[in-house]
């Protein structure tokens, strides 16, 4: 990325069912779905939403290779997207084992995103 013009950050959860992917989309839908980045148009070569470079970066607990890039990539409508995982997020207790919720353990899944957006 060769100029960063916005940085927005946000956090996601899965309390049941111990699902990676649920928790980073609600991160990354956290971090842009709350923004309106009005007149990015006219920053942008060409003035094109296309020319977009996105970067969503993860922090991820566990399970890292469980995520599914694709759904994440989806989540952004415009540009070139790229996912970097790092080292982070949380594992906590939900307190209580729920099979109905396709629970394997009584784990909390918490990711962090921060999604960097510029050209």
């Amino acid at each position: 990325m060769e100029k960063r013009l916005f940085i927005q950050t946000g956090f996601g959860v899965d309390v049941h069912g111990q699902n990676i992917t649920k928790a980073a989309k609600r991160a990354v839908r956290h971090a842009i779905y709350h923004n309106s980045m009005a007149g990015i148009e006219a920053m942008l070569p060409g003035h094109d939403l296309n020319q977009m470079v996105v970067n969503v970066k993860l922090a991820i607990p566990i399970d890292k290779e469980k995520l599914d890039h694709d759904a994440i990539k989806s989540l952004i409508p415009y540009g070139t997207v790229t996912i970097e995982i790092v080292d982070g997020g949380m594992l906590t207790t939900s307190g209580i084992f729920l099979a109905d919720k396709n629970d394997v353990n009584d784990l909390m899944y918490i990711v962090n995103a921060s999604v960097e957006t510029g050209y």
